[in-house]
């Protein structure tokens, strides 16, 4: 991990600041700054025994990620400015030039990106609207709304104050019911305790329901069930509450996430999470990860809650975050006769908190009946 956070910083120092015409004693006192910048990760687990949770002031941790989106910025244009002037030194046949111009120019572009970047990342989101298509919607049902909030990553980086943002957006958006998709938090009960509180101030007429992310598998797992169903959520565990209006049904299931196994928990079983439920209603499930909607579409969920990718944060990188769940990333997809949708995420997580053209969301639904399958 320190390698890979070191490499840009590596290309920055040999191919921008080396090259410029600046004296020495200028150059290594800058070399340093970029090369502890990059290690970010490292100073997070020294203040908190855990990458995951970087127990500085927020303005540094928002410093912090500044200053390793300038580089990652600055290695790629850095990169790009190489390749471009090798092309043009070998039509030309002269050797590869750069100016100082032109290196400080990409220097303000990074900086200006990664502040774009940072900035996008940190704000309290908009509401989203999506309109849902569910087949055979109980007429009861139709214009239910149902608001998602995932990946809030409740922490230094988003406090008190802006969970307390997040829920009052929330309760004002007039959703039927709220659910959130998982990773709440990055931290202990005990260091997240106030940060998280105002949570229990959301509130929805059919109530609010939840499940686990990967996140909170590591940090005392069952502490944080406990606590948020003090907070008055209803944590769906491998299982399904049924709403009803007038004598007419939904069913929102909830399974657990795929990393549990890994941390001596219970995975996520949709058997149980389905068992027991009234037959030929619709289902909603929230899985806090993508990756398994075809087995979800195939027990025959209507719609399916997810999040876990933040959207992929950033043009590039959001390739490889589809490798990685099996193609779904961002926004809205049909998986057989099933609706997935994937959340940017609400917050996400402080150890790179950078998002260029994929904003933060609180998802509002809209579901609309359709024809029966």
């Amino acid at each position: 991990m320190l390698l890979t956070a070191s490499l840009p910083c590596l290309i920055v120092i040999l191919t921008w600041l080396w090259p410029l015409s600046l004296p020495l004693a200028f150059k290594i006192p800058l070399g340093l700054l970029m090369l502890g910048a990059s290690q970010y990760l490292y100073w997070c687990k020294l203040s908190s025994g855990s990458v995951f949770v970087p127990q500085f002031p927020r303005p540094v941790i928002i410093l912090f990620n500044w200053a390793f989106g300038a580089i990652l910025f600055l290695a790629l244009l850095q990169i790009a400015l190489y390749l471009g002037a090798l092309a043009d030194a070998l039509v030309h046949w002269q050797f590869v030039s750069i100016p100082d111009s032109v290196r400080l120019a990409a220097a303000g572009v990074a900086g200006l990106l990664a502040a774009i970047g940072v900035a996008g990342a940190i704000r309290v989101p908009t509401v989203r609207d999506v309109t849902v298509t569910i087949p055979g919607l109980p007429a009861a049902f139709e214009g239910y709304r149902l608001l998602q909030l995932s990946d809030l990553h409740i922490s230094r980086l988003f406090p008190t104050r802006w969970t307390q943002a997040v829920v009052d957006r929330a309760n004002a958006a007039g959703a039927d019911l709220i659910v959130v998709t998982g990773d709440f938090i990055d931290g202990s009960v005990a260091m997240r305790r106030a940060d998280i509180a105002p949570l229990k101030n959301l509130h929805a007429p059919d109530g609010v329901f939840a499940i686990p992310g990967n996140h909170e598998y590591f940090f005392d797992y069952r502490e944080w069930m406990q606590h948020l169903s003090d907070l008055g959520m209803t944590m769906l565990l491998n299982a399904h509450t049924v709403l009803t209006r007038n004598g007419a049904h939904l069913v929102l299931a909830g399974v657990t996430d795929l990393s549990a196994p890994a941390h001596g928990q219970t995975g996520p079983d949709l058997e149980a999470a389905l068992a027991g439920r009234p037959p030929n209603s619709p289902i909603v499930l929230m899985d806090h990860q993508p990756r398994t909607a075809q087995t979800a579409a195939d027990r025959g969920v209507a719609l399916q809650l997810s999040g876990h990718t933040h959207g992929g944060m950033l043009p590039g990188l959001a390739r490889l975050v589809a490798r990685g769940n099996n193609g779904f990333v961002s926004g809205r997809y049909s998986v057989g006769n099933m609706t997935l949708y994937v959340s940017n995420g609400t917050g996400l997580w402080p150890g790179f908190a950078l998002r260029l053209f994929c904003p933060p969301e609180i998802t509002r639904f809209c579901l609309r009946a359709g024809p029966a399958q």
